[in-house]
């Protein structure tokens, strides 16, 4: 854990460049320009100027006060994270709550700057923010990264490799995926569809990556027209082979830089398909005015919601051998106890990850395991940790 005397001296060098640029207030969301909920290092920045590890959460700082606005799942974490830094726990009752919003307009006086990267705010999400501060009189800028400034040590994009995703797992051939789209596109009067998320352009895609912790993803961008699509991806993470495979499916592999001032060269007068909800302000900002706007649901989202026999047939198989997993590891539990060990939350978690990463296809969690186990085994209230419930006893369990 990061100490309170290294994240004071980070916040202090974040007030150096907020005054330098004539900032009141820099917002930091947890958040990256896919609007992902699990983040490559790179875009950890409210992590590495609080201290505070949680996914979820939103740190403002000012000049005279700092404070992450956390919901009640992280309570106590941050309580203990945040101890003796000088950073206030804003406690809020839902990871949706705008109460940061609106302390940000009660605490800024008129003619106050607030600064927050817009390629990492989301554009509905922008659109309030600006509108609730400017009633105050105070001004949103979404144009200055004051944390790039502030962050000398900050890590770069991540670079493990982008690989196929091939059948029979992959539920249809990406020619098909991008016939459904290109009709959709179609019937919504949509000659160009931009895409940020990273799920929904694995799906389309039929690929797969290591970017984010127990995610298969990759950080991409991609536009797809009529007759075109391009894939903007960091140099490097496809190789050769696969990219002459995806030129025979009619997809070009262009640089991740290269992204947005693509959007931006858009013909004048086309059209071009956004996800309001799924896309950053910054990335809608790069769209010219003469092209036209269409927002609707990204139509893989609900494509991929589908599911087709195959996938049904693989989601069942996946669930009989992590099934086999839990009873091996009950097996285990209930053997540990009799023999009267010492079973702790970290013992639980290697029992029950071993098992399931010794049936076969297994690739990783689909997330860390969160356990919180403070009772005795017996005469307590029912202690819960790894998705598993125990009787009063210690001796039945269930899956939750």
């Amino acid at each position: 854990m990061t100490t309170p005397t290294i994240i004071s001296a980070r916040i202090a060098a974040l007030r150096v460049v907020m005054k330098r640029h004539g900032v009141a207030a820099c917002l930091l969301p947890s958040s990256d320009p896919h609007l992902s909920e699990y983040l490559p290092a790179h875009w950890q920045g409210r992590q590495w100027f609080s201290g505070f590890t949680g996914s979820m959460g939103t740190l403002i700082v000012t000049t005279d006060f700092a404070g992450v606005w956390a919901d009640s799942r992280y309570w106590v974490q941050a309580e203990k994270e945040l101890a003796g830094s000088g950073i206030a726990l804003m406690k809020i009752n839902s990871g949706a709550s705008t109460a940061h919003v609106e302390w940000l307009s009660e605490n800024l006086v008129r003619g106050d700057v607030v600064a927050v990267d817009g390629a990492v705010l989301g554009l509905e999400a922008a659109n309030s923010l600006s509108a609730a501060l400017a009633e105050n009189g105070v001004r949103l800028r979404t144009d200055l990264d004051v944390i790039a400034e502030a962050w000398p040590e900050r890590e770069g994009l991540p670079s493990a490799a982008v690989y196929e995703h091939c059948a029979p797992y992959a539920s249809a051939p990406r020619a098909e995926k991008f016939s459904m789209l290109r009709n959709e596109m179609s019937r919504l009067g949509a000659q160009w569809h931009w895409l940020s998320t990273v799920d929904d352009i694995a799906w389309l895609f039929n690929l797969r990556g290591a970017d984010v912790s127990y995610n298969p993803v990759f950080l991409a961008h991609a536009l797809i027209g009529m007759d075109s699509a391009t894939l903007y991806v960091g140099a490097g993470k496809i190789d050769a082979a696969l990219a002459a495979k995806l030129k025979t499916d009619g997809i070009t592999v262009a640089d991740y830089a290269e992204a947005l001032p693509s959007l931006s060269q858009l013909p004048a007068g086309s059209s071009v398909l956004i996800d309001p909800r799924r896309v950053t302000f910054g990335t809608a900002s790069a769209i010219n005015k003469s092209v036209t706007r269409i927002e609707h649901i990204n139509p893989t989202t609900l494509a991929k919601s589908q599911k087709n026999t195959n996938e049904i047939g693989h989601w069942r198989q996946a669930m009989e051998q992590d099934g086999a997993a839990l009873c091996e590891f009950f097996a285990w539990l209930e053997a540990a106890q009799a023999a009267g060990e010492t079973i702790s939350e970290l013992l639980i978690d290697q029992q029950i990850t071993a098992a399931r990463a010794r049936r076969p296809n297994f690739v990783s969690p689909s997330f860390g395991t969160i356990a919180a186990l403070e009772c005795q085994w017996r005469n307590a209230p029912l202690p819960r940790y790894a998705g598993v419930a125990c009787d009063h006893q210690g001796r039945r369990f269930v899956a939750d």
